[in-house]
């Protein structure tokens, strides 16, 4: 979603540029030697302003007679196509990209815990070996697939040690529970378990914390990526058990990427290029709401929910609905939920009643 919210803001951009590129082209010229008819360049000025808004929102073209307008329009139109092809090309790579990314995030935040062991190692101040000695944190450091992983992604803080101390000093060694775990005694696997889920959850991947600032600058989506990497990071310490395993499992991003990264390229390709038809669907049904006035971030919701509604017929109806709703409840206004949830649901059944749901499977139509 912030993906086409940028895209949409690029979009403003690169119009902007072409009404600037207008005004500019009929402005008067300073260094003519002939008289310069500020009224007529004024009026062609905001012919041409009119015409390409016009054009920008959709409209057919009106018939134009004058010809440095019709040339002026043509470059214009030329340039923005040029500038938002490019945008979206760059906005949905990068955003494949990113999705790709959270793994090798997942396996840098595994790996910063041996990272802080390290650290905990050379540090004489503090007694350290109930961390040391935390049954998750030695098989993280015993295990030979997260070493390897690490390795082949440059995601085992290696060259980093400065960096790492820095946020042991001011970071680990300064949270209340961390400190707290010291003075337990006879600690249980459930208490290490406990103490290993709070190290991940609020130390490392905590809100406001210069490692979390550290993943915020590399990862443009962060704030949403950071849930998935925590889930991961949960479902890697749940699904350790001591007693029974040697190794700590890693757990993938995906089951089937490839499905995936193609659902991903055509829920922004398809949204972004969204049908006139479906946009009006759009604004048939926000009552009294003109689309424009819409919130950006509850117009793009619904497109990418009409997209989904249509496009993936293995998906079902309630389930899409409800996706939005919770992306809605995330990113949008307050009142915007209960909104979303109304106008997907009117639209779902005016899709069925179209024909446009091409979905069959108990449960799949159903949006009740």
């Amino acid at each position: 979603m912030q993906s086409l919210f940028s895209l949409h803001q690029c979009k403003e951009a690169n119009y902007l540029l072409c009404t600037d590129l207008i005004k500019e082209r009929f402005l008067p010229d300073l260094n003519s030697m002939e008289v310069q008819d500020k009224g007529l360049l004024k009026n062609l000025t905001q012919q041409a302003l009119k015409e390409f808004e016009h054009r920008f929102e959709g409209g057919k073209p009106n018939p134009i007679t004058e010809e440095r307008i019709v040339s002026l329009l043509t470059e214009c139109q030329a340039q923005y196509d040029l500038y938002t092809r490019k945008d979206t090309t760059f906005l949905l790579q990068q955003l494949v990209l990113d999705v790709e990314k959270i793994y090798d995030i997942y396996i840098a935040v595994l790996n910063l815990a041996v990272a802080f062991a390290r650290a905990a190692e050379g540090d004489k101040r503090i007694n350290h070996q109930l961390f040391l000695e935390n049954t998750w944190i030695k098989a993280f450091g015993k295990s030979d697939i997260l070493e390897l992983e690490g390795k082949k992604r440059n995601r085992d803080w290696s060259g980093k040690f400065d960096l790492i101390r820095t946020w042991f000093k001011e970071v680990v060694r300064t949270d209340a529970e961390y400190l707290a775990y010291f003075d337990k005694h006879d600690v249980t696997l459930e208490d290490q378990k406990k103490f290993i889920n709070h190290f991940f959850r609020k130390i490392i991947l905590g809100k406001k914390t210069v490692i979390n600032s550290h993943f915020e600058e590399e990862l443009l989506h962060w704030a949403e990526d950071k849930e998935i990497v925590r889930g991961m990071v949960d479902k890697t310490v749940k699904s350790f058990h001591p007693e029974r395993q040697p190794d700590i499992q890693l757990h993938t991003l995906s089951i089937n990427w490839e499905d995936d990264r193609q659902f991903i390229e055509t829920l922004f390709t398809k949204a972004n290029d969204l049908s006139i038809e479906h946009k009006e669907l759009i604004a048939q049904n926000t009552r009294n709401w003109e689309v424009e006035r819409l919130p950006l971030t509850d117009r793009i919701i619904l497109e990418m929910a009409i997209v989904e509604l249509i496009n993936f017929p293995s998906i079902p109806v309630k389930v899409t609905i409800n996706e939005y709703i919770e992306l809605t409840k995330q990113y949008s206004t307050p009142k915007s939920p209960q909104f979303i949830n109304g106008i997907l649901d009117v639209i779902a059944k005016e899709l069925q009643k179209r024909g446009e749901l091409k979905k069959s499977g108990r449960g799949l139509i159903d949006n009740k």
